[in-house]
């Protein structure tokens, strides 16, 4: 379990991560409807929102700090961060603005960190679907894909191996990065969302749906160990 953990908090805290010298992001779209890929496929730079979507939560403008990210309060309280513990984070790595909003925090950042970002966060989410697949912890897990948005994962089990474990840990894991990825990469706070297909891969039929942030609550009542 703390395994799992530690791949939310390199999602939510990537920050750390990034490189000084990433070179730029591509800046093709995902256009229509999205058909399941391999991880290598996600990783790649594709974007995985429309340019209307981007326009209506990331804000490009000409100044040097022109991309604005708000993200809800409650992804940092499944860490126990408070805000200045936060925005401290923040700036050590690099993002000159942090403002609290209440209910939820937003970065304000150049538009060529926002892309450091991303490339960052999806090397991120490449990272923890293979952890997932390779981890003896997670041994009914045989198969992860997810859509180039990372909004849509489908889980390949093992069905009665995952029904009596705790592998079950690992959609939520995918849940909160996905939501995540989603609000950095340009959804709005009451646009992102996404869904876990668990699926018995000897009868190749999915036997359970999770969907996210309808299913947030319940992570609430998750303690970390």
């Amino acid at each position: 379990m703390k395994k799992l953990w530690w791949i939310l908090a390199a999602c939510l805290f990537m920050l750390a991560a990034c490189s000084s010298d990433s070179s730029s992001s591509s800046s093709s779209e995902a256009e229509g409807g999205e058909t399941y890929q391999s991880e290598e496929l996600a990783a790649s730079e594709q974007e995985g929102s429309s340019s209307e979507e981007k326009e209506a939560s990331v804000e490009m403008d000409k100044n040097v700090l022109g991309v604005k990210v708000t993200v809800p309060k409650s992804f940092f309280e499944l860490q126990n961060q408070n805000f200045e513990r936060i925005k401290a984070d923040a700036e050590a790595k690099g993002i000159p603005e942090v403002v609290d909003n209440g209910e939820s925090v937003t970065y304000r950042m150049s538009e060529s960190k926002h892309k450091e970002l991303m490339k960052e966060m999806e090397k991120q989410m490449t990272a923890a679907i293979e952890e997932i697949k390779n981890e003896d912890n997670y041994s009914s897990i045989q198969d992860i894909q997810a859509t180039a948005s990372y909004s849509e994962f489908m889980l390949s089990v093992d069905r009665e191996e995952y029904e009596n474990s705790l592998d079950g840990f690992a959609v939520m894991g995918l849940g909160v990065t996905g939501m995540l990825y989603q609000l950095f990469n340009g959804a709005g706070p009451e646009e992102y969302d996404v869904t876990v297909n668990v699926v018995d891969a000897e009868k190749e039929e999915v036997f359970d749906t999770i969907t996210y942030p309808e299913a947030f609550e319940s992570l609430k009542e998750v303690e970390v160990e």
